[in-house]
């Protein structure tokens, strides 16, 4: 009786932790242009202006998948409870990327990931190939 108890908690809390991280911060700030962010150059570091065309910021997208995607992906991209992602920008654009974190598909629900941080995380994972 208590295995099966403590199996049903766990199995609670993993599929409560699944739904995504809660965090609201800069949910209030104005979207981004919509378009593809994702460029064709390496990545680099610290700059932030992959909505415009130009490079992705590696960190932000990053940090964006580790606390929204990483529990159903893996944290190295390679999957999980949801497909494996580490090629996901050479069958997905930037655009369908954020469409799916948006409106989940399959048994995928949508995230609430918006704005600069949906704008990162789709750049970043479209670079994934």
């Amino acid at each position: 009786m208590k295995k099966s108890l403590l199996a049903v908690l766990f199995a609670m809390v993993l599929a409560l932790a699944a739904c995504g991280g809660g965090d609201d911060e800069g949910a209030s700030e104005e979207p981004a242009d919509t378009g593809d962010t994702a460029t064709e150059e390496p990545a680099d570091e610290g700059t932030d202006d992959a909505a415009e065309g130009g490079t992705v910021d590696t960190a932000a997208g990053e940090e964006v998948y580790a606390n929204s995607c990483a529990m159903c992906h893996g944290a190295d991209l390679s999957g999980g409870a949801g497909p494996n992602l580490t090629k996901a920008g050479s069958k997905y654009s930037a655009e369908d990327i954020a469409d799916i974190v948006t409106n989940g598909k399959g048994t995928m629900q949508p995230q609430p990931v918006e704005g600069e941080d949906l704008d990162n995380l789709s750049a970043w994972l479209a670079e994934q190939k």
